[in-house]
């Protein structure tokens, strides 16, 4: 370690960090600078992401799998962090510096960390660690991450295994998914697959039920008391399911909604699903 006027030089076998005098290292979070951090072997290497909110930067601290590069706070936001983790110690900074370094309109509650995303995992490995009473969420073309977040953290509170979704139009693992999912993308993998059709055959092949949720179906889904691994499958909000995608499940379902309400919100819907699926 050398220092030069204002500043301190941190030398590593991997890099070479030059920093601020101010800045306030994280030393406990220093074994995850690795080499070969997070990343899937032979994938290129992805740049940096940051995450804002108090419960998901706190789920992210937490999770042994995640590379820190910075984590950054007003006074506010590190007094709040410091009930959660009261290790990590971030560099203080004004809110709006902070801000900054954020999309316009993060509700960041004063704390924000820099990132790299998380390593997830093949469809097929899902599938090889799946137990005989599974469950898996499909997306067909749900494209607000907002509502991808939402059921990332129903997923999470009802035994949902994996979130899985197409890569075109989908939202990657961004700030925004990770603030609404308030700490489920750290537990919960998010699967991106090229084709929804064909991860339905392949869990055809794994012994899932694959059960579409469709406002206009014969019957409720607590009627058609699914058993063993299941699929549930969710289609965009106003759209619903694509016709290659109904032909491909085994079961179409609805939820026993009243008049005038006949759909819920995809999220909504979602979290109302998995509830039902933990009482079969």
């Amino acid at each position: 370690m050398g220092r030069g006027a204002g500043t301190i030089t941190m030398t590593s076998p991997y890099a070479i960090v030059v920093v601020p005098l101010t800045f306030r290292i994280l030393r406990s979070r220093m074994g995850k600078f690795k080499a070969s951090g997070n990343r899937p072997a032979g994938r290129e290497r992805v740049r940096h992401v940051w995450l804002w909110g108090l419960h998901a930067v706190a789920a992210a601290l937490g999770n042994p799998a995640r590379r820190v590069r910075r984590l950054a706070a007003t006074s506010e936001g590190a007094a709040r962090l410091r009930l959660l983790r009261p290790t990590d110690a971030p560099e203080l900074i004004d809110r709006k510096a902070l801000e900054r370094l954020l999309p316009p309109g993060a509700v960041h509650q004063g704390v924000a960390l820099s990132t790299d995303p998380l390593a997830q995992p093949q469809l097929a490995e899902v599938i090889d660690r799946a137990g005989d009473n599974a469950t898996l969420v499909i997306l067909d073309q749900v494209s607000d991450p907002h509502n991808v977040g939402a059921i990332l953290r129903s997923a999470a509170a009802f035994g949902g295994m994996a979130l899985v979704q197409a890569a075109h139009g989908a939202p990657s693992a961004t700030g925004t998914v990770a603030k609404v999912a308030s700490g489920a993308l750290e537990t919960v993998p998010l699967v991106t697959i090229s084709n929804v059709a064909r991860a339905l055959d392949q869990l055809k092949v794994a012994a899932f039920w694959r059960i579409g949720l469709d406002s206009d179906a014969d019957r409720t889904l607590a009627e058609a008391t699914p058993q063993g691994r299941i699929a549930l499958v969710l289609g965009a909000e106003g759209k619903g399911l694509r016709r290659l995608t109904r032909e491909h499940c085994d079961l179409l379902v609805r939820l026993p909604t009243r008049p005038p309400i006949t759909s819920l919100n995809v999220s909504n819907a979602a979290a109302v699903a998995l509830y039902e699926l933990t009482r079969s």
